[in-house]
């Protein structure tokens, strides 16, 4: 005698109920992550470009403001790289997820980004003191390929998790949530 009842398709099978529709919603919020990553890669593009030139200017442009001095030159230039990453990652990579609290937010990414330079300082003296490689090239290569690149991550996540928390997330996209707070009215 064979039993009627059927193995239950899991969510993923084809032909199974919403398996379609799940598979769409995932490919969905892939494309926003990459939408995502896009623009924070192009905010940090733009970061670094405002990096140099500030420090430049400052070192070498007209009157030499800062000549004498480049490692003032080197903080006031990162200081206005930062605020110019913060208004592009706030306004446009993470704008569903920006919070109401400007202030706190631009503490919280400052620190991110010191956390973030931390990390290629670390690659550098891993590179240095711990294999004992201290040529120009194994130093370039350690602070501004792989540093740089595990503090982009660090930037990443951390902004994702810690510094844009405005919107809930769902499944990796932001939910942005202010119209529902809005219409529940006030809170205490």
């Amino acid at each position: 005698m064979v039993s009627s009842l059927r193995t239950p398709l899991p969510p993923s099978a084809p032909g199974a109920p919403g398996g379609s529709a799940r598979r769409a919603l995932r490919r969905a919020l892939g494309r926003a992550r990459l939408a995502e990553l896009a623009r924070f890669g192009s905010v940090g593009a733009v970061a670094y470009v405002v990096d140099v030139l500030t420090f430049n200017l400052l070192l070498l442009g007209p009157g030499e403001v800062l000549g004498d001095r480049p490692l003032t030159a080197k903080v006031a230039a990162s200081a206005v790289a930062t605020l110019a990453a913060w208004l592009g990652n706030r306004y446009w990579a993470f704008a569903r997820s920006r919070t109401a609290r400007p202030v706190r937010e631009l503490a919280t990414f400052a620190a991110v980004n010191v956390l973030g330079a931390g990390a290629a300082v670390a690659c550098l003296a891993v590179s240095r003191y711990v294999l004992g490689l201290d040529s120009p090239l194994a130093d370039n290569v350690a602070a501004n390929v792989v540093g740089v690149g595990v503090g982009t991550v660090v930037r990443y996540v951390c902004y994702r998790r810690v510094v844009f928390t405005g919107g809930a997330r769902r499944g990796g996209a932001a939910v942005n949530r202010a119209p529902a707070r809005a219409a529940a009215g006030p809170t205490s």
